[in-house]
């Protein structure tokens, strides 16, 4: 890890039960725990002296008395949300697997199981190599701490039938939840996949989630993540990809909700001729800060990448976009493309945009641009003039400009649903500033 100075943080109950948890691990499984207890220990809560987190202050995460993960309550009914309406939805609450709640079918060849029970029998592949818990301080405290999650796994050239939904609930003052998911998609298979993040009340916790996919060679994924927690919440997550030969990857970042959230999307192309996606939408309001750090690596050749990234500040808001693409040597004829582009509608909102590419290949196609507006008088004039009222107007012009992204996503229940939630958001934060008619 790179940090440079860490802050004093009150996490001892939350290490000691990591210490715990690995002492009653499976030994293969208990020195990777302790190797990432290590790592976090040395690594500590960073400042914004660390160049990877200089634009987000984790002082609240590091002054905040935290406790472990309790089990979160029973759910019955209902009450919980779907974004896709046919789906085999999984609920995790405080990051264990409620098997009352889940639904485990999502078609020949898909399997669907708790991620502690695959453990407890031996190794798994691909588990704790596709992140980066070495690198980053809350993917190595995830790794010290999770008590359970979900291991779907996608057999070769299997097709899933339905998309596969994991609902994450978190719930419980002063805790940290660590859920923990591994995604295997084997040879030539395809799955959808939707990762819903939400909170049960508005209590104060530290969410820190680690999400690893394994595409292996011809296989197709499409995965969306939203994270619509309490306003009153801490996200600090990572999201892990490598990709095959001739394999698909498409994902759709959502973030709505935290006060403080931060994801690092980490997509590792270890294959000729990949096809990849990794876009975004982001609202921020109030004060929130929502941090999104990404980094895709081009290792071999043939790859074709695609990222627009488009972000909404308002109020006292601040957004972070840290953009990197590396083409390695031997990435000769990749084709790469970045967009960033926030819209600005406060004047005391704040953007920080980062793009970076590094090329060491001679023969490709690589372009990154970022911009910054503010919405224009003139198609506001316009809709005024046809009676439309001024908030509304602000929030379809918004909507315009994230819709861009959302259209992309091809699950029409999931597209719609995140829709007509940031459409209400627009126009209920245009409400609240008082720039109704």
């Amino acid at each position: 890890m790179t940090a440079t100075k860490t802050f004093e943080s009150k996490l001892d109950a939350v290490l000691a039960a990591g210490d715990q948890t690995a002492a009653q691990s499976p030994a293969w499984l208990a020195e990777k725990r302790r190797l990432a207890l290590d790592a976090f220990r040395a690594a500590g809560v960073p400042t914004m002296k660390d160049e990877e987190w200089k634009y987000t202050s984790l002082r609240t995460v590091a002054e905040t008395e935290w406790s472990p993960a309790e089990p979160g309550p029973a759910w019955f009914g209902d009450e919980l949300p779907r974004l896709a309406k046919d789906s085999a939805r999984v609920v995790v609450v405080n990051g264990q697997l409620d098997r009352n709640q889940s639904e485990f079918d999502a078609g020949k060849g898909v399997r669907i199981e708790s991620l502690r029970d695959a453990l407890v029998q031996g190794p798994v592949d691909q588990f704790g190599d596709v992140s980066r818990p070495g690198s980053h301080p809350f993917a190595a405290l995830n790794t010290a701490t999770f008590t359970d999650g979900v291991l779907v796994r996608v057999s070769a050239m299997a097709e899933a039938d339905r998309p596969v939904e994991i609902l994450h609930v978190t719930s419980g003052e002063g805790q940290v939840v660590a859920p923990r998911v591994l995604i295997v998609v084997e040879k030539g298979a395809k799955v959808q996949v939707v990762e819903h993040y939400v909170s049960h009340g508005d209590a104060t916790n530290l969410t820190i989630p680690v999400t690893e996919v394994s595409v292996a060679e011809n296989a197709q994924v499409e995965h969306v993540r939203v994270q619509d927690e309490a306003p009153t919440g801490h996200h600090i997550g990572m999201w892990a990809t490598h990709q095959a030969q001739d394999s698909t990857y498409e994902s759709y970042n959502i973030a709505f909700g935290g006060a403080l959230a931060r994801l690092d999307q980490d997509i590792w192309i270890g294959g000729r001729h990949t096809t990849t996606r990794l876009d975004g939408v982001v609202l921020a309001r109030g004060g929130q800060v929502i941090d999104n750090h990404t980094r895709l690596d081009h290792a071999l050749p043939d790859g074709t990448s695609f990222e627009i990234y488009k972000q909404i500040v308002d109020d006292r808001a601040t957004v972070v976009f840290n953009g990197k693409i590396f083409v390695h040597q031997d990435a000769q004829k990749t084709d790469a493309k970045q967009t960033n582009q926030a819209l600005l509608l406060s004047p005391q909102a704040t953007i920080n945009s980062k793009p970076q590419l590094e090329i060491f290949a001679d023969d490709v196609k690589c372009t990154h641009g970022a911009t910054v507006g503010q919405l224009e008088d003139d198609p506001l004039f316009y809709m005024r003039s046809r009676g439309i009222p001024q908030k509304q107007a602000e929030a379809v012009l918004v909507y315009a400009f994230a819709a861009e992204v959302l259209e992309l996503i091809t699950m029409a229940d999931v597209r719609e649903s995140l829709e007509k939630t940031l459409f209400a958001r627009l126009a209920e934060g245009r409400a609240e500033l008082g720039q109704q008619d």
